[in-house]
């Protein structure tokens, strides 16, 4: 096999493993991360989207990565901002986020520390070698970092849970790690001794004084590998905070707003909404995990977020979209709507939005 050729199907290989395998697309008999009753959402083996759509097989995922219609990256697309060295903690009304990459950020309000999906590594990849490299240096340096009090872990993809970050995260500040129901098996497998607190949809649970979590559904699936899909939860989180609620999506499909409307209902609104609007092309393939730019300003609408942080994007190539597309539909989507780009933050790494207040 030619270099052109191994090149292209270890490329293949790397987005398989990245997005489930090739799998058949139900689950395997037996789930070997959870075990647990059966709910509106679980049956028995696997998680599932309620009323929502499976991902795609293997077949469609090689008729997407040979079917042409990719729009290469450049190989650096550097951050105007500079690696940040944030605050060691923030305090009172104030609530700042910081960009690391993709879906890492540091988010620091009332006093605490939070880590969303934590990933130094240079690639999102079960392999060293091979997939989704960075294009860009850390937003923040780990030796920089301030003390970190939180991770949450909102799913398993490898550009969302990586081994090597949270085992160097535990070893210098010993966090509290909070996850979906399943992903504290895979996370012990390699950080046997953290702390982790594993939570189902609609759950809550303190996560210090005056600060409470809530684990709230999104449309998403989970596998690191071949034969594990939908064996660990998907979640988007809620945090209640003095200065303000703050809605952490890491990866949706937007599921015709669903989960947007019940997050508004349940929860007022938020002075921040988190949320992803990369990762969105070939539409055919994506639609029911990776919601695009105008989706996204639609889910800001329906959750009644005064503002957002937007995320997965400008990272790392995972799907077929040019590098800057997610910035320029986003532009479009807010100017058609009439919102103030502002309100909307498309975040670089090293970037810190310090997020206005918002009035009762």
């Amino acid at each position: 096999m030619n270099r052109r050729k191994f090149l292209k199907w270890s490329g293949v290989a790397a987005i398989a493993a990245l997005f489930g395998g090739v799998a058949a697309r139900g689950a395997m008999a037996a789930n070997k991360y959870y075990s647990g009753p059966v709910s509106d959402h679980f049956d028995g083996a696997a998680f599932f989207n309620p009323g929502g759509v499976e991902p795609r097989g293997g077949f469609d995922l090689l008729r997407w990565k040979f079917g042409g219609g990719n729009i290469a990256w450049p190989e650096s697309f550097p951050s105007p901002f500079p690696q940040a060295v944030p605050e060691t903690r923030i305090s009172g009304g104030r609530l700042v986020v910081t960009m690391v990459g993709h879906a890492s950020m540091l988010i620091q309000v009332a006093g605490l520390n939070i880590l969303t999906d934590p990933v130094w590594s240079e690639r999102t990849s079960p392999f060293s070698f091979i997939g989704p490299k960075r294009v860009n240096p850390l937003g923040i340096r780990m030796g920089d970092l301030p003390p970190v009090d939180l991770v949450i872990v909102t799913h398993n993809h490898y550009d969302h849970l990586d081994f090597e970050t949270l085992r160097a995260l535990q070893s210098r500040d010993r966090p509290h790690f909070v996850t979906p129901l399943g992903n504290d098996t895979i996370i012990r497998t390699r950080v046997p001794d953290a702390r982790i607190t594993v939570m189902d949809w609609g759950g809550r649970e303190e996560a210090a004084p005056g600060i409470a979590l809530h684990c709230e559904p999104c449309h998403h699936w989970s596998a690191r590998g071949m034969g594990d899909r939908r064996m660990a939860l998907w979640a988007a989180f809620v945090v209640e905070t003095p200065a303000g609620k703050i809605y952490h999506v890491g990866d949706t499909g937007f599921h015709d707003g669903i989960n947007y409307r019940a997050a508004r209902e349940k929860h007022g609104g938020f002075r921040l909404a988190n949320l992803p609007f990369g990762a969105y092309e070939p539409r055919w393939f994506m639609k029911a995990q990776h919601q695009n730019p105008e989706e996204a300003v639609e889910g800001m609408l329906l959750s009644n977020a005064a503002f957002v942080a937007g995320h997965h994007w400008g990272t790392f190539k995972l799907t077929d979209e040019g590098i800057e597309q997610p910035l320029e539909a986003l532009h479009a989507a807010l100017d058609k709507r009439g919102i103030a780009r502002e309100r909307f933050r498309p975040m670089r790494p090293g970037e810190a939005f310090e997020v206005p207040p918002v009035s009762a």
